[in-house]
């Protein structure tokens, strides 16, 4: 960033040097034109006193070098010329200068000379006879003017430059040294520049976005490999949890395909397989599901819902269940109108009523209940069960946990329904509360936003 200032710093002076010196040039330029016009004149109206006194006698021994004069008779025609001879010459009548003379009594112009080929300074003075003097001398150009004062103006030029390269190295360096000196760290403690200050302004605000950033990006990472080793663990979860009814259906086929089975059992044996392949089934469905809500269920839209008739379908649904399982259902609630997704409230409802009824003991009860409070939309599922015990309360939303082993081995599900609740409640912006006691039941309670 030195050596760009220190070159923008020349070039601006150089130029600004060189600027001046031409304004200045053509300033003196038109000075000196002046004075050069001015001396011509004088000089003109001495030659035409010399000339009316002596005639042609006048130039006889007149030392002319600068100057060249033309004696033009009244008619035009050339009597004398210091120059070119004076019957060789055109008729001078014409001329700008000429015909202003014998108007007026005198007369100037500048042109290119068609005879010296060069640029002159006229001047013509009328005498009393009707005829014209005229002087002429040639007009100084820019680059004359130049090579006149060459050496000066060299000398100037380059004590100009030296001093414009030492001022721009120096102030550059003064310049940057306040930007080389900030601490990026810290960008608010660097003394410096008042016009810096916006710039270390956003450069903090900058430093703490990256500070946050990273460590979003590490929690990220964290999250990252803690869901990859929950999908590991999935994986190797449904994997075992399929291999059992597999199994189940494998080997009561394969008894039953070499006819190790009597004609009695046949029906028992395909009720087995038909239970195992339906229970296998279910927990198809429910991976799928599960996975649907791990990516956020964006495809299925929200729409006005109200939870008490979700909940009292999903009830009813359930009802040939609880009668088989020798527990009473009962469903109470008022109008709960909100935004969500029908298919997902229902599944809600359905895997906790599903889930009292299967851990519920035979002459039980299993209450649903929705009501509007200010805190939101409730739904509650209670039953009176053997309870959970506290240190298994934190895992029961866990994929495939399925509580007491001894018990769960005699309790059909796929251990999904609870994970699938708690998914299915975070898409809709909702709060579980669990609320169990061993030998006191349990109670499940759903709280949706509005």
């Amino acid at each position: 960033m030195t050596k760009k200032l220190f070159h923008s710093l020349c070039f601006v002076a150089i130029a600004v040097f060189l600027a001046s010196v031409a304004l200045i040039m053509g300033v003196l330029y038109g000075y000196f034109s002046r004075i050069q016009q001015t001396q011509l004149r004088m000089q003109t109206q001495l030659a035409a006193q010399g000339v009316e006194k002596s005639g042609l006698d006048y130039f006889a021994g007149l030392p002319v070098r600068d100057y060249r004069i033309t004696w033009i008779g009244a008619d035009g025609k050339v009597l004398y010329d210091t120059a070119v001879d004076a019957a060789a010459m055109t008729d001078h009548q014409a001329r700008a200068e000429v015909r202003e003379a014998l108007a007026s009594g005198f007369g100037q112009d500048q042109r290119l000379s068609a005879t010296l080929t060069e640029r002159m300074l006229y001047a013509a003075q009328r005498l009393n006879d009707g005829t014209v003097l005229r002087l002429a001398i040639a007009q100084s150009s820019i680059l004359t003017m130049l090579l006149g004062v060459g050496q000066g103006v060299a000398a100037v030029i380059l004590l100009a430059l030296a001093l414009s390269v030492f001022l721009a190295r120096r102030l550059s360096k003064r310049i940057v040294a306040p930007l080389n000196e900030v601490d990026l760290d810290r960008p608010m403690e660097n003394p410096g520049y008042e016009e810096l200050t916006p710039l270390l302004r956003r450069l903090d605000a900058q430093q703490r976005q990256l500070k946050i950033q990273s460590a979003q990006l590490e929690l990220d990472a964290a999250e990252r490999a803690e869901a990859e080793a929950m999908r590991r663990q999935f994986t190797a979860n449904v994997s075992h949890e399929l291999k059992t009814p597999l199994h189940v259906i494998s080997g009561y086929a394969e008894l039953m395909q070499n006819g190790m089975v009597k004609p009695e059992d046949v029906g028992p044996f395909a009720g087995r397989i038909y239970d195992e392949a339906r229970l296998m089934g279910k927990l198809v469905e429910d991976v799928i599901s599960l996975s649907h809500l791990d990516e956020g269920a964006g495809d299925m839209p929200f729409e006005p819902v109200d939870l008490a008739d979700a909940a009292a379908s999903a009830v009813e649904s359930l009802r040939p269940e609880a009668e088989k399982a020798g527990v009473e259902l009962a469903f109470t609630g008022e109008a709960a109108p909100m935004e969500g997704i029908p298919t997902l409230l229902h599944s809600i409802v359905f895997n906790l009523c599903e889930n009292g009824i299967k851990y519920d003991r035979p002459g039980g009860h299993v209450a649903v209940s929705v009501e509007k409070t200010p805190a939101g939309t409730v739904l509650t599922v209670r039953d009176d069960g053997a309870g959970i015990p506290p240190e298994q309360q934190e895992h029961v939303f866990e994929r495939f946990y399925r509580g007491d082993r001894s018990r769960s081995r005699d309790v059909p599900g796929t251990g999904l329904g609870l994970s699938i609740v708690k998914h299915a409640a975070a898409v809709h912006g909702g709060k579980i509360d669990l609320k169990s006691a061993p030998g006191k039941g349990t109670e499940m309670t759903v709280t949706f936003p509005g």
